[in-house]
């Protein structure tokens, strides 16, 4: 009997340690599940955290800036860069469900400042300013570089002021793989992909520091060229030439329009304000000024014949085409941090005349 009650006593301690140890097991199981559960939850807060605070990009989002600022002096175009411009409805253009203007549509656009008032806070700013051109094909290849100062005006290469036109990208399809496939589907006429070309310059700070002063201020006297010879057959020809006469202690500038303007009143003005001064100063000024005329006048009996020469061998397609384009010019978007812009103009410059409407 005594062996029969020491082995029950053994079964039961047996079955005690198998309970405690059963126990043990159950409550690091609940603890591990407990911990894992904190766990998710925390990551599940700190994810939702990060989309607060850093909220998708659209698409288009670096759209201006990829644009190069021609005619900006470039100690601002850094800051202009910097600024928060709303240009979401430039973006939204591009949006068939925005009704875009510029929705499945070849587009080439270029970027420039113009000096517009804030009239709430009283002073002149400079703001960025973007004209999309609706073209089949590029609307320049040449640059004018124009100075004020200098009275100088010449149409050169952009790829000599290391200009293109260059594909943009949206972010969606920076990767490798979806660049690729972006590239190729954009050049198919039936793709609704958007064809957007955007005048760029290689030409970096860091460069201009090692040119000579002429060269580098050749980029801030840059100005978009554009010539179509449909349009400007309805243009008025000027008739105006920009004088900048030689004399001492000072150079004579003058803006003189041969056919509003006489010659002897101008002499006598000039005279006045002690410009000129002496009968050989004077005679030399009178002779100056008809020479630039006649090289004017001749200028603009050239440039009418090659217009004319240009149309009669271009074929109906490219006529066509030509009749076709399109010019719009998008201001940003009022802003609390940018005011309203009060004095918003169709004129972009010379060369382009009036966009057709502006977003």
């Amino acid at each position: 009997m005594a062996s029969a009650a020491a082995c029950k006593r053994k079964a039961d301690q047996v079955e005690e340690e198998t309970n405690n140890l059963m126990h043990e097991e159950e409550e690091e199981s609940t603890t591990k599940f407990t911990i894992n559960k904190r766990r998710r939850v925390d990551e599940a807060s700190s994810s939702s955290s990060t989309t607060e605070y850093f909220p998708e990009k659209r698409k288009m989002d670096d759209l201006w800036k990829s644009m190069f600022l021609v005619g900006t002096e470039w100690h601002t175009m850094e800051s202009l860069y910097n600024c928060n411009w709303d240009f979401s409805n430039l973006e939204n253009a591009f949006e068939e469900e925005n009704g875009g203007l510029l929705y499945g549509k070849r587009v080439y656009l270029f970027s420039y400042t113009e000096g517009l008032t804030d009239t709430i806070n009283c002073k002149a700013i400079n703001v960025p300013v973007v004209v999309a051109v609706v073209s089949p094909f590029p609307p320049s290849d040449k640059i004018a570089v124009c100075s004020v100062q200098l009275a100088t005006e010449e149409i050169i290469s952009m790829k000599k002021m290391k200009m293109d036109w260059i594909p943009y990208v949206p972010l969606a399809y920076r990767d490798k793989q979806a660049s690729v496939e972006y590239r190729l589907n954009a050049k198919s006429k039936e793709s609704s992909l958007p064809q957007i070309f955007v005048l760029s310059c290689t030409e970096t700070t860091a460069d201009l520091r090692n040119l000579e002063l002429e060269s580098h201020r050749k980029y801030e006297y840059c100005v978009p060229y554009y010539y179509n010879p449909l349009v400007d057959n309805n243009q008025k020809i000027s008739t105006c030439v920009d004088i900048v006469f030689p004399a001492e202690p000072a150079p004579v500038f003058y803006e003189y329009d041969w056919e509003d303007y006489d010659l002897e009143i101008v002499v006598d003005e000039l005279v006045d304000r002690e410009e000129l001064s002496g009968e050989d100063q004077i005679g030399e000024f009178r002779n100056f000024v008809r020479q630039k005329v006649r090289e004017a006048k001749r200028a603009n009996r050239e440039a009418e014949e090659a217009r004319k020469k240009a149309i009669e061998e271009m074929d109906e397609e490219t006529k066509a085409a030509y009749s076709n384009i399109k010019i719009y010019k998008i201001y940003p978007l009022n802003t609390p941090e940018f005011p309203p812009l009060p004095n918003k103009t169709l004129q972009i410059n010379r060369f382009y005349g009036k966009a057709d409407e502006y977003i």
